[in-house]
């Protein structure tokens, strides 16, 4: 599939964005995801791109894929997530035994994106290219937060109430015929100025307003490391350090940075691995 700069934005085969907010009452409810066999309780969904919810022992260490990766948060809660091109197995460990879990594999598409500034797809400039790498460095830093809390157990509702998604989480780019890394966000197509909000409870770890690939960027750590990101901002209305409510105000649509038009990629890490955010919407009703 090949865009335009128009098209990246208002394709007429763009899908209409929607979701609702995991509620608090299903978490108990959903526990039985887990089998009676199994030696924790969990609940997720076993996908590339997806993620478990477990339940531990309080501050336990838990181990994926054979790495001590995390521990539980105070009420024994955690949090695991399977990168975009997780393996088709993952083996989760506890203080209560050890579970291997079958993660489906997702057919990802190809994207080209043709018309874009030639310095925002093969930059040049050795000063840009110094930018960049000091925007890097600060990003990196922040993506690292490792908050010990259970932020995302409070659920996620989606940060655009109305908007029309442009583009799903993975495919491999080409931008202006040059490959590029997969496309790791939802991209959700908004009118400037159209109010972000905050998708689930968490402490601001970046809120930057002028980054050269992402424009306005807003970084929030929903516990554990499950981080989420804001990009393309117009407006920014929180800062570093604050903590915010599921449902508070962010800050605002804009096409900063390397954006066609103007629209939100909204996307999810954990611990370095890429996460799809649209999947954390139905956190408790799996």
């Amino acid at each position: 599939m090949t865009l335009t700069r128009r098209a990246a934005v208002t394709g007429a085969s763009a899908l209409a964005f929607s979701g609702h907010a995991a509620r608090a009452a299903d978490w108990d409810r959903n526990w039985d995801k887990s089998g009676a066999k199994d030696p924790f309780r969990w609940h997720g969904r076993l996908c590339q791109g997806g993620f478990i919810i477990g339940q531990g022992a309080p501050g336990e260490p838990v181990s994926f894929d054979g790495m001590q990766i995390t521990q539980a948060g105070p009420t024994g809660l955690f949090f695991i997530g399977f990168d975009r091109d997780q393996g088709p197995a993952a083996t989760v460990e506890t203080s209560q035994g050890r579970q291997v879990f079958a993660v489906q594999p997702v057919a990802y598409a190809v994207q080209r994106i043709d018309g874009l500034p030639p310095e925002q797809v093969t930059p040049q400039n050795p000063a840009l290219l110094a930018r960049i790498q000091r925007e890097s460095e600060m990003k990196a830093k922040a993506f690292a937060s490792r908050i010990d809390s259970e932020d995302f157990a409070s659920g996620f509702s989606p940060p655009l109430t109305k908007a029309l998604r442009t583009s799903a989480f993975g495919p491999q780019r080409i931008l202006n015929g040059v490959p590029k890394t997969p496309h790791y966000g939802v991209d959700l197509a908004a009118p400037t100025g159209t109010r972000i909000t905050a998708p689930a409870d968490g402490r601001v770890v970046l809120a930057e307003t002028d980054l050269w690939f992402e424009g306005g960027l807003t970084l929030i750590d929903h516990g554990q490391g499950l981080v989420c990101a804001f990009l393309h901002q117009s407006r920014l209305d929180v800062r570093e350090g604050d903590l915010v409510r599921r449902g508070q105000t962010l800050g605002a649509v804009g096409a900063k940075g390397r954006a066609t038009g103007p629209h939100l990629c909204w996307r999810a890490t954990w611990r370095g691995r890429h996460l799809d955010p649209s999947l954390l919407l139905k956190a408790g009703e799996v």
